[in-house]
């Protein structure tokens, strides 16, 4: 009777739908504005991107936490509490004095992550199984319509506002999806006990953290300085620590033996280097466009490349990626019903190859810019919305919440070392004297995204195959 009573799984997915779409536009309002903060804080490329960059860090340890949470104490339960810390903490950005405390909220917003495992597993909880892969598909492209608006949105309070309004604008929607979830999403039945790994979190985060700070820090101080090779030598004992617990604790963050299984293991890898190669173009992509904005009239002669790109026109290049999203990423969840998500996967992937391939050598005219987004958005859209239903593919009911969040630990950390990495080249390539990067550093940059998503094709070929759920008139 309780479960005659349960609301149809439309309105769930409609709600779902927004939280995302309001999470993503928060999440990416700071990305165009990225060149601005550097300019804002007088500081280097590596520091200013720590403000993407730090919420990443934390959503890739909090992520699989909450989610762990969320399958012993009730998934809903969770989103609504780390979508409410997600916009509490974007009021605590809006109010930020200097960079350190702006990267410390964005630190806290990283719970927000959440939203996308806790999603996927009350969509397999709640629907019947041939819309689980819509579902999801509809949900993991929700980062493509929300991206974009928060990308366009940025340019024009930055233009028209203070970077304050950035974060109060943005946590609007976040707290408003946050209250409709709370009222009109129905608890999942489906729990499990589960404790969470908070020593595998710690040292995981001190690992990734230490990591991170040297690669922002190499340029500067030198790739073989103590400084560098110490912060290096303390994350790998960290990195080590993290591996003998998570082997120990009876519930760890991420099960070695799951991750070790081969379909999760590829998929895991495949979405580690996906996210490398994404966010890298993220934080590329603003700073190339804008070139020479805000240069010296003196040096601009010495820069051959760039359109001069205002902050709205700098959205405006995302735009083609965020709509090619909306549009393939329904798309990409039900042709996985019918041709395998691995085939889907592999298109996806192949067309973010092109791209950025595309990026690093046809950048001269802001059509190719436009183009070449257009392609990406596909391949994004294809890509996660396959690797969302793998993840849960092979995972059993009961460890939905751990596998979905170990695959956005993958996800989030390969975002940070994109972010870092693709930051620390530009920085390592610059007028001698300036902070001005020149455009092959740029070019250099873009072409290691596109290797690296190339890598990420290869561990699709361990996919098992797995027949395609029949649709309903046929199974009935």
């Amino acid at each position: 009777m309780a479960e005659a009573e349960r609301q149809h799984y439309g309105v769930t997915l409609a709600l779902l739908t927004v939280a995302g779409v309001s999470f993503a536009v928060m999440q990416t309002l700071v990305v165009p504005a990225l060149p601005f903060f550097q300019r804002e804080f007088d500081t280097t490329a590596s520091w200013a991107t720590w403000i993407a960059t730090g919420f990443l860090l934390s959503s890739s340890v909090l992520t699989p936490i909450l989610g762990k949470l969320g399958d012993a104490y009730g998934k809903k339960r969770m989103l609504v509490i780390s979508l409410g810390i997600f916009g509490l903490a974007s009021l605590g950005a809006a109010a930020a004095w200097n960079l350190p405390s702006l990267i410390f909220f964005r630190v806290v917003q990283g719970a927000g992550a959440a939203v996308f495992p806790l999603s996927f597993g009350i969509i397999r909880d709640e629907f019947p199984p041939e819309k689980i892969g819509l579902g999801i598909g509809t949900v993991s492209s929700v980062f493509g319509v929300g991206g974009g608006v928060g990308l366009v949105l940025s340019g024009v309070i930055i233009e028209h506002l203070t970077w304050h309004w950035l974060f109060l604008i943005g946590a609007v929607p976040v707290l408003l999806s946050t209250v409709m979830l709370a009222l009109f999403v129905p608890e999942s039945p489906v729990k499990f006990p589960t404790r969470p790994d908070y020593l595998g979190g710690a040292t995981l985060s001190l690992a990734l953290g230490t990591l991170l700070v040297a690669i922002s820090e190499g340029t500067n101080l030198g790739w073989t300085s103590a400084a560098v090779l110490g912060l290096l030598g303390f994350s790998a004992v960290m990195f080590t620590l993290w591996v003998r617990v998570e082997s120990r604790v009876p519930e760890p963050m991420v099960d070695l033996g799951t991750f070790g299984r081969r379909e999760m293991a590829a998929t895991n890898v495949t979405t580690l280097v996906m996210g490398f190669s994404m966010f890298s173009t993220f934080i590329l992509l603003p700073n190339f466009v804008q070139m020479p904005l805000g240069i010296p009239a003196e040096l601009t002669d010495q820069i051959t490349y760039g359109f001069g790109a205002t902050p709205v026109e700098v959205g405006l290049f995302f735009v083609p990626s965020s709509v090619a999203m909306m549009i393939a990423g329904p798309l990409a969840g039900a042709l996985g019903t019918r041709i395998g998500n691995q085939i889907t996967l592999r298109i996806g992937i192949s067309f973010l190859v092109l791209s950025l391939a595309l990026l690093a050598t046809l950048h001269g005219e802001p059509w190719t810019i436009y183009a070449w987004m257009v392609f990406m958005g596909i391949g994004l859209a294809f890509s996660f919305a396959s690797l969302g239903s793998l993840v849960i593919e092979y995972s059993p009911q009961g460890e939905t919440g751990i596998a979905t969040g170990m695959n956005t630990i993958m996800r989030t950390i390969g975002a940070a070392l994109g972010s870092q990495v693709a930051a620390a080249i530009i920085s390592g390539h610059t007028l001698a004297g300036t902070e001005i990067p020149l455009e092959e550093g740029f070019t250099l940059a873009f072409a290691i995204s596109a290797v690296g998503a190339l890598v990420a094709l290869a561990p699709t070929f361990l996919l098992g195959r797995r027949p395609a759920p029949q649709p309903l008139a046929e199974a009935v």
